[in-house]
């Protein structure tokens, strides 16, 4: 099949790859303009290795996009990690349409933190979804859903590396060679199960030690590595990283038990975390030695 691809990064990189040796011909790869200062897209240096056409657009609204689309005359549009709206004229231009891939199991979890609220939730299940998208937000009908667990100590990041990452690809490829033979169905979302959740922002990550510490460690979980939980010390975040549930720990939320290389642990309601890493602004400090950069002893509260 003759396809265009949209998306940037690792992922859409391997895509691009996989597409490639299953024979397709992607006659075009849309991803955002460079960042200056940045280290090239990964996908656009495979494409650019490969002589497929780049097209970089600071907008896919631009009326010249969905030209470029027609003049295309691909069969199928495939929209893996997407950051920019690409709109229903353009995702509509070939024959097929188009799928995007989405990192949960639809229709839970709609919207572009979908990561990180499974983790500060507590789903101990997870997948992803391949659908063909409609004007709604991740509404559009599944093409197909791969399920996998999520590890009890699983962060935002190592969720998605270690699990989403090569089993979303595993589903864009197996999606694709199912609209090849014309056996993809299109299966209408339930409605009545959807979920919707916001981009997960700082709003969302400041730390309330006195919640179950089940709670408090799967908001940490979730929100590692962006945007980091964080308590508010003397005026600043102070962001956890590489967190642990710490065992055998009695302390009163959000004082601080230990601090030593293993690193510094605060108490919650019901238990206590061991925190292993502590970024302050941009320095990602072990949190022994963030600890000591900012006063953290034994028996002193984390948020002041």
């Amino acid at each position: 099949m003759r396809i265009i691809l949209i998306g940037q990064a690792a992922f859409a990189e391997k895509v691009l790859a996989g597409l490639r040796d299953r024979g397709h011909d992607v006659v075009a790869l849309y991803c955002p303009p460079d960042r200056p200062g940045a280290k090239p897209d990964p996908a656009k240096v495979l494409a650019v290795g490969l002589g497929i056409p780049v097209r970089q657009h600071a907008s896919l609204k631009a009326p010249t996009v969905q030209r470029e689309f027609a003049e295309l005359d691909a069969d199928l549009g495939v929209l893996a990690y997407v950051t920019q709206i690409v709109p229903q004229p353009v995702i509509d231009t070939p024959r097929l349409t188009s799928i995007c891939f989405h990192p949960s199991l639809l229709p839970k979890y709609r919207g572009g933190s979908a990561i990180p609220w499974q983790l500060i939730k507590g789903e101990t299940r997870t997948g992803v979804t391949v659908f063909w998208p409609d004007p709604g937000i991740d509404t559009g009908p599944i093409l197909l859903q791969k399920t996998a667990a999520v590890g009890p100590d699983d962060t935002a990041g190592s969720l998605y590396y270690n699990t989403l990452f090569p089993l979303g690809i595993e589903a864009m490829l197996e999606a694709v060679d199912l609209i090849a033979v014309e056996r993809a169905p299109r299966i209408p979302q339930d409605d009545a199960s959807a979920t919707y959740d916001p981009l997960c922002r700082d709003e969302h990550a400041a730390i309330d030690w006195s919640r179950p510490v089940q709670q408090v460690y799967n908001l940490i979980r979730g929100c590692d590595p962006q945007p980091g939980a964080y308590a508010v010390r003397k005026g600043e975040k102070i962001r956890c990283h590489d967190t642990r549930l710490a065992t055998a720990v009695a302390v009163a939320p959000g004082i601080v038990a230990e601090v030593g290389d293993a690193g510094v642990v605060v108490g919650a309601a019901g238990g206590a975390i061991r925190i292993g890493r502590i970024r302050i602004g941009e320095r990602k400090l072990a949190a022994a030695a963030a600890a000591a950069e900012i006063g953290l002893v034994v028996g002193s509260a984390i948020a002041s």
